[in-house]
């Protein structure tokens, strides 16, 4: 028996200011992961801050999997307040 994928869609407008994760349809076939804080959602139109503070605008009818998740952990540092090579 394979593994088998279950699409769910939990995020709505009402988790604005929340970190989620959003699985989209791109138009010439297959899918994107798009993780980030819900910016905004009016008409349709959702915007996500992304880690490196770039806002992606995303179409909700392209959404076909989506799911809040956790705050970004902090970075960790170095003894000398540095990041360290895996963060």
């Amino acid at each position: 028996m394979g593994f088998v994928s279950r699409f769910t869609a939990e995020v709505t407008s009402a988790d604005v200011g929340r970190r989620a994760t959003l699985r989209v349809r791109l138009p010439e076939g297959g899918f994107r992961d798009i993780v980030g804080v819900l910016e905004s959602w009016r008409e349709g139109v959702i915007l996500v801050r992304r880690r490196d503070g770039r806002v992606t605008e995303v179409t909700a009818d392209d959404i076909v999997a989506s799911k809040i998740v956790p705050r970004e952990p902090p970075r960790r540092r170095s003894a000398g307040g540095r990041p360290t090579a895996d963060g």
